[in-house]
């Protein structure tokens, strides 16, 4: 990718999605029902891509996809919201990020999907969004198309304020590096974008932070 500058993005990722708790995809395995259905928030603490600063902005993910990621043999559909307070620079560097256009971690992702991968539509959003700074809640509200929330496990036998966590993830979604996996339970999960309409209640999410350079 020679026309590609260096880029550096650091920051916070979450999803909620439809399988059960705990996702079998960060055990790097099939999802439940071998597909899976969410959404998946990215925060950029602080972040360049070439000269254009990308600090405190956002991008979302929806869609569908089907078959064992880990393993290679996938397909999916998705839709792509990137914060609306991003100049077009701006955007054109997430975009080109996540699309895996300028490598990194997200091109080995693109290129599992040997299966066919359709990106069904970008947008611009007013993205709303709250991670807690103990990874005891997170969500995220894209008027009239996105509501997802979750909070972090918790039950009779657990300490206050100490959520479960899992390092050394065999599947974690943000790749190699500073993966320490909080599990939580998703409350609410209800898309009507990008022609996707599904809802979930009370099923798996977890808080994953990235460090990702290219390309």
């Amino acid at each position: 990718m020679p026309d590609t500058p260096d880029w550096h993005i650091v920051g916070d990722w979450f999803d909620n999605c439809s399988c059960a708790i705990a996702c079998p995809c960060t055990f790097a395995q099939a999802p439940d029902n071998g597909w899976c259905e969410g959404v998946l928030l990215w925060h950029v603490k602080r972040g360049h891509y070439g000269d254009t600063v990308l600090d405190d902005l956002v991008f979302v993910r929806v869609g569908r996809w089907e078959g064992d990621l880990w393993a290679g043999k996938v397909k999916g559909r998705a839709g792509v919201f990137i914060d609306d307070r991003a100049d077009d620079a701006q955007a054109d560097a997430l975009s080109a990020i996540i699309g895996g256009r300028a490598g990194g971690f997200m091109a080995k992702v693109a290129a599992m999907f040997t299966e066919g991968r359709e990106v069904v539509g970008v947008e611009r959003a007013r993205i709303s969004f709250e991670i807690a700074p103990d990874q005891s809640r997170w969500g995220v509200d894209i008027a009239g198309k996105v509501t997802a929330w979750a909070e972090a496990l918790t039950g009779p036998t657990s300490n206050p304020g100490e959520y479960p966590r899992m390092a050394n993830a065999p599947g974690s979604e943000t790749g190699p590096g500073p993966q320490l996996v909080t599990w939580g339970k998703s409350t609410v999960c209800r898309v009507d974008a990008f022609g996707f309409q599904y809802s979930w209640d009370v099923n798996s999410a977890k808080h994953i932070p990235f460090d990702w350079t290219g390309p």
